[in-house]
């Protein structure tokens, strides 16, 4: 089914339900059904800030235009692939009526598959524009979740017989992805933090609670015993990094390789069908 702007506006009526719909996957009668239906072959990255790994690096590597930051990995596909579309509008933020970012920046969308895409949801662009498109979500602080979607493949009717390669810029309030949490944890998995890295708290930590309020996309972080305590299930994207008035989250990067070894997960997931 190719989708429709009618269509569209049916998915936002029903996406404020997807937490309810996620919870079902902690129940093995409905866990293999959504699961095919909605997550077959979903391998996902979530990318952590640039900033906060310019911050965390420039601490041992000097000078700082040598770096190299996670977005490279979303330019790397750019420049690899021949065809790049941009959807006008983000489904997520529209459909929750966002207010603290742009509902007009949309998911980028490459490989020839992605040809399928209906003019109608936004516009094929060249490689300059789709640099000049993910440029701009960072700049209004949204996150680069990168690969293979199966849901993208579903709702847009491109079918899964070629991998679509997915770049969600994700906000921490309107997320579709906000349900990780509510996930049978065998499915969240396939929701990833780049590899080698990590967010932890150290000793400058007063249990202020500022990075408890609405930053972690998916609620990971609490407090315990008057300190900040961050789950398992982080995906390090740095935004309670960014918002610590005490300095007291880090980001640390135990593989230097992070970068080639993320670019390396993401072109698997292309290969799959």
């Amino acid at each position: 089914m190719r989708p429709s702007k009618r269509f569209v506006r049916l998915l936002e009526k029903y996406f404020p339900k997807r937490f309810e719909l996620a919870k079902f996957t902690n129940y093995p009668i409905f866990k293999k059904i959504i699961d095919k239906m909605l997550f077959d072959n979903t391998d996902l990255t979530i990318l952590s800030k640039d900033n906060i790994v310019e911050i965390t690096l420039n601490k041992k590597i000097e000078p700082i235009e040598s770096i190299v930051v996670p977005s490279k990995v979303v330019e790397y596909f750019i420049d690899k692939s021949s065809y790049h579309f941009i959807m006008d509008f983000c489904l997520c933020r529209e459909a929750m009526q966002c207010s603290k970012y742009p509902i007009n920046i949309g998911c980028l969308f490459m490989g020839d598959v992605a040809k399928k895409i209906p003019k109608e949801l936004g516009k094929p662009v060249t490689k300059k524009e789709a640099l000049e498109h993910v440029k701009k979500c960072r700049k209004a602080g949204l996150v680069h979740l990168i690969g293979r979607d199966k849901i993208d493949e579903t709702w847009l009717g491109v079918g899964s017989k070629i991998p679509l390669l997915t770049v969600c810029n994700c906000c921490n309030c309107c997320c579709l992805w906000k349900m990780l949490s509510h996930l049978d944890d065998k499915i969240s998995s396939k929701v990833k933090s780049m590899p080698g890295v990590k967010i932890i708290t150290n000793d400058n930590c007063k249990g202020c609670g500022a990075c408890t309020k609405g930053i972690c996309f998916v609620d990971n972080i609490k407090i315990k015993d008057g300190v900040a305590e961050i789950d398992k299930k982080c995906f390090a994207c740095g935004r309670c990094v960014e918002i610590c008035p005490n300095d007291a989250i880090e980001l640390v990067i135990e593989d230097n390789d992070f970068i080639n070894k993320t670019i390396e997960r993401v072109k698997d997931t292309q290969l799959r069908n």
